[in-house]
């Protein structure tokens, strides 16, 4: 006969832990030359993030806020993604009717920057004429 043996650790079983993820939302060059209202887009982002399936649910566990020089801080105290984040900002700038000058750039782990597309070849062709 062989015994059963219980075993010592289940996989797959959670931790309890508190996560606690910061992602800023750089758009200081926009906002610079008028272009972009970083107050508009935190009230955005207020509105529409999911917690829990439903929209404007935030409570305690994600705070927005508009830090000056147009940089947008989301801090979450549960798991977030920054692919959301990026997904929400690119609908904003949709929304706007901005989506054609300005991209969504990850510049380091939990850090987006909206930048201007580069138009540098269209000088170069009318100069050819």
């Amino acid at each position: 006969m062989v015994a059963a043996t219980k075993p010592t650790a289940t996989k797959g079983a959670k931790k309890s832990q508190k996560v606690t993820k910061k992602f800023i939302i750089n758009a200081s060059q926009p906002t610079n030359d008028k272009i972009f209202d970083p107050s508009a887009f935190t009230t955005f982002l207020q509105s529409r993030i999911k917690v829990d399936g439903t929209t404007g649910n935030l409570g305690e566990r994600i705070t927005v806020t508009n830090l000056n020089d147009g940089k947008i801080e989301v801090v979450a105290h549960q798991e977030f993604s920054g692919r959301y984040l990026k997904y929400l900002t690119k609908k904003f700038l949709k929304k706007q009717q901005l989506r054609d000058w300005l991209r969504v750039v990850s510049t380091s782990k939990g850090v987006y920057e909206l930048r201007f597309y580069n138009v540098v070849g269209e000088n170069e062709e009318e100069d050819d004429e």
